[in-house]
C-alpha cells in the first residue's frame, strides 16, 4: 500500500523534504518541559522564549542543526553541596527542537529574569526569472 502525502500531489515538485520535515517534528520528542512562548513580533521577525528558571548561561547551548533549531539545558550537579526538604523547582536537563523554514535565521539570544529569548528573522529570497534555452531532441 502506497503512502499518501501532501507532498505526492502531481504539483508539488521536489517537496519531498516537507515529508520528511513534518516526521521529524512529530518525533522531536518534546514534552511539557520547559514551557515556552512563540511570538510573531511582526511580519518577519519571530521570538521563542523558554522558561529556564535555575539555568544560568553557561547551563544553556543553542545549535542550529539541518534547519532545527535545538536549545538544550543541563545544570551542574550540586547534590552533594545541597540537602533538599523539598525540591519543587525543576532542573533537570532537557532538550527543546523547533523546526525552522528555509530562509529563517537565529539572529541572537539572551536570558533575561529566567526567561530565555532566541531572535529569528525570515529572510526573503530574491525572485529571479529564468529563461531556459530549447536545445532541440535529447539524446
Amino acid at each position: 500500500m502506497t503512502k499518501v502525502t501532501f507532498a505526492s500531489h502531481p504539483y508539488l515538485l521536489g517537496f519531498e523534504n516537507l515529508d520528511r520535515l513534518v516526521e521529524r517534528t512529530v518525533k522531536t520528542g518534546n514534552e511539557g518541559y520547559p514551557p515556552y512562548n512563540i511570538e510573531q513580533r511582526d511580519e518577519a521577525t519571530y521570538r521563542v522564549t523558554l522558561a529556564v528558571a535555575g539555568f544560568a548561561e553557561e547551563d544553556l547551548t543553542i545549535t542550529v542543526e539541518s534547519n532545527q533549531l535545538v536549545i538544550r539545558g543541563r545544570q551542574k550537579d550540586d547534590e552533594g553541596e545541597r540537602i533538599f526538604l523539598h525540591r519543587g523547582i525543576a532542573g533537570r536537563q532537557f532538550q527543546r527542537s523547533f523546526v525552522l523554514a528555509d530562509g529563517v535565521d537565529v539572529t541572537g539570544a539572551h536570558l533575561e529574569n529566567g526567561l530565555l529569548h532566541v531572535e529569528l528573522k525570515r529572510v526573503e529570497p530574491e525572485s529571479i526569472v529564468q529563461t531556459i534555452k530549447i536545445n532541440g531532441k535529447s539524446s
